[in-house]
């Protein structure tokens, strides 16, 4: 008598020597939820645990095949895109993505650290709003990310308002928005779900001290492996920021530069 099987995900993102973000973060998060990450590889990074010093786009045409050839394979039931690293791969995966229309799509594609190392960062935003953002289930993006992506729409007179570009990218077809590091007291990081009826949860957490790469990278990740097992949306975004946290709590200084979080910090805690 076979097992079941464990929830398979597609995951579209860079591969980090680092391990920190991309697809290796995902992968340790999927695994840390009993799930089964396929890694479509869009980029390679270049840089160690200070910083990313260079993004290397694969081309297009190879990530089409990667991602078809496992999709015809096995029963995916959830997919994610994480960082994309050119116009042409957005194209591609936005193609890819509306065959299945069924599954899921959780999007989390933008990263600071990454945007200064590519040349046309500008068109690829711009590409992602309009190609990506209506085909997802639930954005995931941070607050000051929300700001530059609003500026791609807005007039330079225009306010800065965290609700109304939240809620404008949800007119676009996009089901949730999910926005990190909203508004809230020092000490504290606060984020916010939106849907189409408005604000959906507010959650506020105790900032944890230093400097960590690949916290981003955990929570999308954690609500993609918590959708696969079949929890809504709001469940999934709190639970996925439970395990975060911890995730955080535990980070590890395996570096000279920023804490890496530990997604297996479970299984290294002392049994009572």
């Amino acid at each position: 008598m076979q097992n079941q099987i464990s929830p398979i995900i597609l995951s579209f993102g860079a591969s980090d020597p680092v391990g920190a973000t991309g697809l290796f973060a995902d992968l340790a998060s999927f695994a840390a939820m009993g799930c089964h990450g396929l890694p479509v590889v869009t980029a390679i990074l270049t840089g160690d645990t200070s910083q990313i010093d260079g993004i290397h786009p694969l081309d297009a045409d190879l990530i089409d095949e990667q991602a078809r050839t496992v999709l015809e394979d096995m029963p995916v039931l959830t997919i994610k895109v994480g960082q994309v690293g050119s116009v042409d791969n957005v194209t591609t995966i936005a193609e890819i993505v509306s065959d299945y229309p069924e599954m899921p799509l959780i999007l989390d594609p933008f990263n600071t650290a990454i945007t200064d190392h590519i040349p046309d960062a500008e068109d690829l935003t711009l590409s992602i709003r309009e190609l990506l953002i209506p085909q997802a289930t639930l954005l995931l993006i941070s607050a000051v990310e929300l700001s530059r992506l609003a500026e791609t729409w807005k007039e330079n007179a225009e306010p800065e308002d965290l609700t109304a570009d939240a809620m404008a990218l949800i007119d676009s077809g996009c089901e949730y928005v999910f926005v990190t590091g909203t508004p809230c007291n020092s000490g504290e990081v606060a984020n916010t779900l939106f849907s189409e009826s408005g604000i959906v949860r507010r959650d506020v957490w105790q900032r944890v001290s230093g400097s960590h790469a690949g916290a981003g990278s955990t929570l999308s990740a954690a609500i993609t492996a918590l959708l696969a097992t079949g929890l809504e949306i709001p469940e999934a975004v709190m639970e996925a920021q439970e395990f975060t946290m911890a995730a955080v709590s535990h980070a590890q200084q395996l570096g000279m530069g920023k804490l890496i979080p530990d997604r297996y910090f479970w299984a290294r805690e002392p049994e009572h």
